[in-house]
């Protein structure tokens, strides 16, 4: 095993070539620990997301739930502890830090995002404050770990390899602060999260992951230096275990595959998971899939029949721009020599509910790029279209193309809408981006133009007869709600009433989904007038 203890900040980026590990558990590493000799109060702490685009915090309202997802990585963690320590979630999505936890706690696990930096300050604050060790861990502190010098000790990149061997010096009482490795583990023998330990009323979304790495090798993007280029997943019998525990816990509603390219091994998954995931929808009520994919779904039908049939209904793409020089720019070979527009709307008509990503700031840019952009948006029928300035990533390449170029202003926010850049643009000049950016924000989230692209998906969608919702009192809640902000007091309801209509007599079977849509533009507008301001 390559373990870092101690190791720079640099450990764990620009490593996608290194082999995979199998990694060692608890159980092998720590049998003192496992046999009860010493015991552990264990407090996860999930800090808070800010009002952003993914937060759905205005939408969240309308249908009484406090969060999106819960904290998948952190329950993940809590299956590798040893089974005897007493374990708590303090998930402050969803509610504070209580006392009374702090109190109890021998150790408080910090994990988060970029995003949640502000946020993970405040955990570490309190924790401190209460005398608590603090263990942290993800993204925020792979990247970022020397802005936090009051955490105790650093568990880094993947926990299957770093997390045991803080165990097994913590057993034998000489916890070093920093725990890191540049191997990939074999995630065939990562536990089932422990669901139990979530409130999942209090949640809008359950999560679980297949697979670690991608394929390609986007200039912005982070992931194949956290996780690889090659996908390794889990094996099916662990989904369903997953799926079931999820499922037993009284869930019926979405569950994200948080995959950051889900057909990253198509054949396995056409082969194998696809085929087990449609006979375990058999005898299940109320479940759906949503996932992140690469725009080459497209290209095949089988696929995409199987992942419909097997309950996806919504897919995620990092589409970026319709300019083939921005695609060119960053490496987005997926992207280019294709009609996009086509195959979102053949996504559409095969079952899928298509999300985009879109940014602005290449170097190819030019002025003419916001209007570009704001044309294909609307023309795509993408409702949840996702547009922020390029950033540049600890990590990724382009970081350090940056870095290199002198172009680099401090570090990223993590938050892709907020309006803000890190880099130094080379030749539009910083007015034209903000300006041509808040143009985009201001047109594709009008009422008008929001409303309108919603109309645009429902004409293209054709949902699938498998996919069958669970309508329940919360929804009918959720629509009164939406008649009241959206139909009665907002500027914008001749919009809405025209979109109820026109559902309700030409697509009926969507109206839910229309509304639901309604829903999120509202909270769409919301975070997008606050980066407009």
């Amino acid at each position: 095993m390559h373990k870092l203890r101690g190791a720079g900040p640099e450990t764990g980026q620009g490593i996608t070539d290194m082999p995979e590990h199998k990694c060692l558990t608890p159980a092998s590493l720590q049998p003192a620990l496992i046999q009860g000799a010493v015991k552990m109060n264990i407090l996860l702490v999930y800090p808070e997301f800010p009002d952003t685009f993914w937060s759905f915090k205005h939408a969240l309202k309308f249908v009484h739930k406090k969060s999106a997802f819960p904290p998948l990585g952190l329950l993940t963690v809590a299956a590798m502890l040893p089974e005897e320590w007493n374990v708590r979630l303090a998930d402050m999505n969803t509610g504070k830090l209580k006392s009374k936890d702090l109190e109890w706690a021998d150790l408080a696990f910090i994990s988060g995002m970029i995003v949640q930096k502000e946020s993970a300050v405040e955990a570490v604050r309190i924790c401190k404050s209460a005398g608590l060790k603090i263990v942290a861990g993800g993204p925020l502190f792979i990247s970022e770990h020397e802005l936090f010098p009051e955490v105790d000790h650093f568990v880094l990149n993947e926990a299957e390899i770093t997390l045991p061997l803080f165990l097994d010096d913590l057993s034998n009482g000489t916890p070093q602060r920093m725990y890191a490795s540049t191997e990939f583990p074999d995630i065939t023998c990562t536990p089932v999260p422990r669901w139990e330990l979530a409130n999942m009323k209090k949640y809008v979304t359950m999560n679980v992951q297949y697979s670690r790495g991608c394929p390609f090798n986007c200039e912005f993007c982070n992931v194949t230096a956290l996780f690889g280029h090659r996908c390794r997943t889990k094996s099916t019998v662990q989904i369903l275990a997953e799926l079931d525990r999820i499922y037993d816990q009284g869930w019926r509603a979405g569950i994200f595959f948080v995959d950051d390219n889900f057909i990253g091994n198509k054949m396995k998954l056409k082969t194998d998971l696809l085929p087990a995931l449609i006979e375990w929808q058999k005898d299940k009520k109320g479940i759906s899939f949503l996932t992140e994919v690469s725009i080459n779904l497209a290209d095949d039908d089988e696929l995409m029949k199987m992942m419909v049939d097997a309950g996806f209904d919504m897919v995620f793409i990092g589409i970026e721009t319709p300019d083939d020089s921005g695609l060119a720019e960053c490496s987005k070979k997926q992207n280019r020599n294709r009609d996009m527009l086509a195959d979102i709307k053949k996504m559409q008509r095969a079952g899928f509910q298509v999300q985009g990503g879109f940014i602005v700031g290449f170097d190819s840019d030019t002025a003419s790029i916001f209007q570009r952009q704001i044309d294909f948006i609307q023309k795509s029928g993408i409702t949840t279209a996702m547009v922020g300035m390029l950033q540049a990533m600890p990590g990724t390449r382009l970081y350090e193309r940056m870095k290199k170029e002198g172009r680099l202003v401090g570090l990223t926010t993590g938050d892709n809408v907020d309006g803000t850049t890190n880099i130094i643009p080379s030749k539009m000049n910083p007015k034209t981006l903000h300006d041509g950016y808040r143009k985009i924000l201001n047109e594709i989230y009008s009422h008008k133009g929001y409303y309108q692209r919603v109309k645009t998906f429902l004409k293209e969608y054709k949902q699938s007869p498998k996919i069958k919702s669970r309508l329940s009192f919360s929804h009918f809640m959720a629509f009164l709600k939406s008649i009241y902000h959206l139909g009665i007091i907002s500027n914008g309801r001749y919009y809405y009433w025209k979109l109820v209509l026109w559902t309700q007599f030409r697509k009926p079977k969507l109206f839910p989904l229309a509304i639901t849509l309604a829903i999120y533009g509202y909270h769409f507008r919301k975070v997008s007038k606050q980066n407009v301001a």
